[in-house]
């Protein structure tokens, strides 16, 4: 199957790049939810962030950081979201991984990452998920 970020990485599909090295590739999202929303992906072709090695996923965020400055700096954010959609249920539309980095300014409109789903219940039982989810 054809994966598009690769092609993009690739240069069989243009896009707007605004950054490159050996194991990262950033470039303009093509339908941007605020002005310089920008997509930072691994060159090596991971479909889901939870397949990653640690080691990548560590370099991958170093990278996105940087580009998260860069791009604040560059239309004067007020701040930015950091984030990206892990499998289909959240989101994910293109099988590789990607993090959106996505400029945020005062007055927006916008909100936080508790607006993305809102599940009812969710919190009843912070207990019993901590113990599920504790590493020893």
């Amino acid at each position: 199957m054809e994966c598009l970020f690769c092609n993009i990485i690739k240069g069989d599909i243009p896009s707007y790049k605004v950054y490159e090295d050996e194991t990262a590739y950033a470039f303009l999202d093509i339908n941007p939810c605020s002005k310089g929303h920008t997509v930072v992906v691994p060159k090596t072709h991971y479909e889901n962030f939870t397949e990653m090695p640690a080691e990548e996923a560590a370099g991958l965020f170093a990278t996105v950081r940087m580009i998260a400055r860069l791009v604040e700096d560059a239309v004067s954010a007020d701040g930015s979201n950091i984030g990206l959609n892990n499998k289909p249920a959240a989101g994910q539309a293109v099988p590789h991984v990607h993090v959106h980095i996505i400029p945020r300014f005062e007055g927006d409109g916008g909100g936080s990452m508790h607006s993305i789903v809102s599940i009812p219940g969710a919190g009843d039982d912070l207990e019993e998920m901590a113990e599920l989810l504790v590493m020893e």
